[in-house]
């Protein structure tokens, strides 16, 4: 199995909906300039989904804050988004792109594509400014994510790409001290 950490993100066009918006084409270059979060998830009108989405939801102005755009990623149409957030008060707090991967290659480019289902299992990824994923998590259907957890490997993310020469360690939040990795820490920690 090969990973795709450090693989660029594949060029693609798909349909979406955005609250503010309507519909509008997402594509590999609205993701070139800035941070970016997929956030796939199985399907709309289910059940972990929602919850998931109404905490990326909750936390979304934190994530702009950092300079990042979250997508949430399914196999359902636009138009379904749409519903969803129409007939849902939780979904209608969604604000960011809700992105259709109808053809299923946006999913299985990242490797979460269920083709027994074609839905997509509950994959995470960060990706950097120039489309290159620095983080991924796959999760199966059954088991939720956690948005405050995501903003703290956002926030480690962005801290090693400014501070190259510098790691975070287990449960780094910023502020607290980082590693410098050499030889001299070799056995001492």
């Amino acid at each position: 199995m090969e990973t795709i950490i450090n693989k660029q993100v594949p060029e693609f066009s798909v349909p979406a909906y955005v609250a503010s918006e309507g519909f509008k084409n997402v594509t590999h270059n609205d993701i070139l300039g800035h941070w970016s979060i997929f956030f796939f998830y199985p399907a709309d009108f289910t059940f972990v989904c929602p919850t998931e989405l109404v905490d990326m939801a909750d936390n979304y102005s934190r994530f702009k804050e950092l300079g990042a755009e979250v997508y949430a990623v399914s196999t359902d149409s636009q138009f379904t988004h749409k519903a969803w957030a129409d007939t849902s008060e939780s979904i209608a707090k969604v604000k960011f792109p809700m992105l259709a991967d109808r053809d299923g290659k946006l999913a299985e480019s990242f490797g979460v594509l269920d083709p027994a289902s074609f839905m997509a299992y509950r994959g995470t990824f960060v990706v950097n400014p120039e489309g290159v994923i620095k983080i991924a998590e796959i999760n199966d259907n059954g088991i939720g994510r956690n948005s405050e957890e995501l903003l703290r490997k956002l926030e480690a993310a962005l801290f090693v790409a400014e501070h190259g020469d510098q790691v975070c360690p287990a449960r780094w939040k910023q502020g607290d001290k980082t590693l410098t990795p050499g030889i001299e820490l070799v056995g001492k920690i």
